[in-house]
């Protein structure tokens, strides 16, 4: 009976390193690591490239359990620039962004299915404009590694499609082309 109960406590405390959890990443946002950034046409004639300059946000990341893998990012919509502070304010204003309403977006992950080599699709919920939808975003894992100051750091880039009207952003008086845009991420983490 001794042995028995030895043996039951000896699996309940290996237990938990069986089941190792992701490790836990802090976005680099201060050393420009990180970049939230978008792409819509305009006229469809050219491009609109902006970006939101203040964000902040947490990753796990576990090459060994991809399907552990999860993402938190919230962004500070009024940081929200496109290189024209005309423009910047009117997309900012309500008849786009109405950013003194709704001043930040978040995403929430949910899941994670790894489709590939360093590639998966990433599942969340994405807030923006006080509205919440689910998206996909196929992700690519861009590197990882020991760092010269002595961190243990990893990569991401990913991009997905978003209809600005899913998002109670009325873009109905504008051509087709300009009612999507393409999100687009990129970020670097810190392992905690």
């Amino acid at each position: 009976m001794k042995k028995i109960a030895i043996a039951a406590l000896s699996a309940t405390a290996l237990f938990p390193l069986a089941q190792a959890q992701a490790a836990d990443y802090q976005i680099d946002t201060e050393g420009q690591h990180a970049f939230v950034n978008f792409k819509i046409s305009h006229l469809g004639f050219s491009y609109i490239l902006g970006s939101f300059e203040s964000f902040d946000g947490t990753f796990s990341y576990d090459p060994e359990n991809l399907e552990d893998s999860a993402a938190n990012i919230e962004v500070d919509v009024t940081s929200l620039t496109t290189n024209h502070a005309e423009r910047d304010k009117h997309i900012l204003s309500a008849d786009f962004l109405d950013a003194s309403e709704y001043p930040t977006a978040t995403f929430t992950s949910t899941g994670f299915e790894p489709t590939g080599d360093n590639e998966g699709v990433l599942t969340g919920d994405l807030t923006l404009h006080g509205v919440t939808n689910t998206i996909e975003m196929p992700v690519t894992l861009l590197g990882e590694g020991d760092d010269p100051w002595g961190g243990y750091r990893a990569g991401f880039e990913g991009s997905t499609e978003l209809n600005l009207g899913d998002y109670d952003i009325d873009m109905s008086k504008f051509p087709e082309g300009m009612r999507s845009l393409e999100l687009y991420v990129t970020f670097e983490g810190v392992r905690q």
